[in-house]
C-alpha cells in the first residue's frame, strides 16, 4: 500500500472514531457535565447518557433551519417525521427539555428499547460522508470535481435521508432541514434532477442579502471530506474544486467556500506527506485566527503537563 493510500485509509477511520468517540457529548456547554455524566473525562466509546444537560432539540425548527423562533417561514410543512427523521419528531417536541440529541425512545416504540445512537454508533453527519465516499468509489470517477460526481452523490444522499429506518440518529443538523424543506416541494430523485434542484437553490441562496447563518458552520466539512480524500493522488486544485462545488450544494453561504478552499488545501497537503503542524499554522494565519489558537495551545499544554505530573506522582 502507498503512503497516500494508507494516509487516505487511515483518514476515514480516525473521522469515523473521532465522530464515534464525541458523539454522546455533542453539544456539552459545561465541561463539568462531561466528568459527571460520565464518571470522568472520555476515555472510549460510550453510548448517550439518558438525558443532555443543555439540550435545545425541542426549541429547534423542525420545518427547516435554526430554531423555531426565528423561523421565517411558520407556514411550512414539517420535515422533521415526514420528510426526514420519520419516527423522531416527537423527540423534537418533547415537553423533556434535556432529549440528547443522538437517542431517545419514540412514542411509537415506547415498549421497546431505547432507539438513537449507541456506544462505536456514527451521527448521520458521517454517515453521509461515508455514503459519499461509497458513491464515488462505487460510480469510478475519473475526477470527482465533475457535476456527474455531485449528482451521484446527492440522489444517494436524498434516497438515504428519505427512506424511513436508513439510520437511527435523533438528530438532523439545520443545513440537512433547510435542503429538505425546499427539495420536498418538487421531491426530484434522479441524479440529473437533484442536481439541477440543488444548483438552482445554491445560487439564489448564494446572492440572498441574508444568507442563513446556521449554513455557515463546521458541519460542512463532513461534507466535502470524501472528495478531498479520494482526490489525494489528484492535482490539489482539482480536489479543491471538487470539495467547493459539493459544499456549494449543501452549504449555500457566501462565507463557506473560502473556508473550505483553505481547509482542503491543508488537507490534500498532508496527505501528501507534508507538515500538519505546517499547514495548520498557515490555514489559520489566513484565517487570522493563528494568535486565538497559540493561546488556547498554551493552555492546553500546561493542562498537560500539570496532568502528567499529578500522573507520575500516584506512579
Amino acid at each position: 500500500m502507498s503512503a497516500v493510500r494508507r494516509s487516505v485509509s487511515e483518514a476515514f477511520w480516525a473521522m469515523c472514531a473521532a465522530d464515534s468517540l464525541s458523539m454522546p457529548v455533542h453539544w456539552y456547554y459545561n465541561v463539568q457535565d462531561i466528568s459527571r455524566d460520565f464518571g470522568g473525562w472520555i476515555s472510549g466509546f460510550n453510548a448517550p447518557a439518558d438525558r443532555h444537560p443543555s439540550s435545545i432539540l425541542t426549541l429547534s425548527n423542525t420545518a427547516g433551519s435554526g430554531r423555531t423562533a426565528w423561523s421565517t417561514g411558520a407556514g411550512r410543512a414539517n420535515v422533521v417525521g415526514s420528510v426526514i427523521l420519520h419516527d423522531k419528531l416527537d423527540l423534537w417536541r418533547s415537553s423533556n427539555g434535556s432529549v440528547h440529541y443522538h437517542q431517545g425512545t419514540s412514542a411509537q416504540n415506547r415498549s421497546c428499547a431505547r432507539t438513537g445512537l449507541q456506544a462505536g454508533d456514527n451521527t448521520l453527519n458521517i454517515l453521509c460522508s461515508l455514503r459519499a465516499a461509497r458513491s464515488i468509489v462505487s460510480g469510478r470517477f475519473a475526477d470527482v470535481s465533475q457535476p456527474e460526481v455531485r449528482a451521484a452523490v446527492l440522489s444517494d444522499y436524498v434516497r438515504f435521508l428519505t427512506t424511513p429506518g436508513s439510520h437511527t440518529d435523533t438528530y438532523a443538523e439545520s443545513f440537512h432541514r433547510s435542503f429538505f424543506a425546499d427539495w420536498q416541494d418538487g421531491r426530484p430523485t434522479s441524479p440529473s434532477e437533484v442536481l439541477k434542484f440543488a444548483e438552482e437553490r445554491s445560487k439564489q441562496m448564494m446572492r440572498s442579502r441574508s444568507p442563513d447563518s446556521q449554513l455557515d458552520a463546521i458541519g460542512c466539512l463532513p461534507t466535502i471530506l470524501p472528495f478531498v480524500l479520494l482526490s489525494a493522488s489528484a492535482n490539489q486544485d482539482e480536489a479543491v474544486l471538487a470539495a467547493v462545488e459539493f459544499v456549494k450544494l449543501t452549504h449555500p453561504h457566501p462565507k463557506v467556500p473560502e473556508y473550505v478552499t483553505i481547509y482542503s488545501r491543508a488537507l490534500h497537503a498532508v496527505l501528501g506527506g507534508a507538515s500538519v503542524r505546517q499547514q495548520a499554522e498557515f490555514a489559520l494565519k489566513r484565517l487570522e485566527a493563528w494568535d486565538a489558537c497559540q493561546s488556547y495551545s498554551c493552555k492546553a499544554a500546561r493542562s498537560v503537563r500539570t496532568a502528567s505530573a499529578a500522573l507520575g506522582k500516584l506512579c
